[in-house]
């Protein structure tokens, strides 16, 4: 009779748990929406992100070839030094370069189709990180 008893509770304890896990992950997604990756859409002749500014912290850029040519992607300082890169993005693949920026002020982007020139260069915003 106690088996009876024991699967029932199992049950009930089972599904509070996958409960708090649900919730737990809807607590995290609302939370971080505007801190989740930046999406960059790097083609032969165009690199689009997602957003152009983020809170200071670590900044995670998922960039994804969609041309036809090899490409790279970079996050340049203020002062125009090589902040991050990532390298050899193959046509059709992606890859994602995480950077820890701790600085506001205004930074710069570039994909590199072919791996060659100065790239195509945007303008990113780092604002100050927020508290709370």
């Amino acid at each position: 009779m106690t088996s009876r008893l024991i699967r029932p509770v199992a049950i009930a304890l089972l599904t509070a748990g996958q409960l708090t896990l649900v919730t737990a992950c809807a607590e995290k997604g609302s939370s971080d929406a505007k801190s989740g990756a930046i999406a960059v859409k790097a083609t032969d002749d165009a690199c689009k992100l997602s957003r152009t500014s983020a809170p200071a912290g670590s900044i995670a850029f998922e960039v994804a070839n969609e041309g036809g040519k090899i490409t790279e992607f970079y996050l340049y300082g203020p002062d125009d030094k090589v902040i991050s890169e990532v390298e050899g993005i193959g046509p059709g693949t992606s890859r994602t370069m995480t950077v820890k920026v701790t600085e506001a002020g205004t930074y710069t982007t570039a994909c590199k189709p072919g791996m060659v020139g100065s790239g195509i260069r945007g303008e990113f915003t780092v604002t100050t990180k927020h508290h709370g």
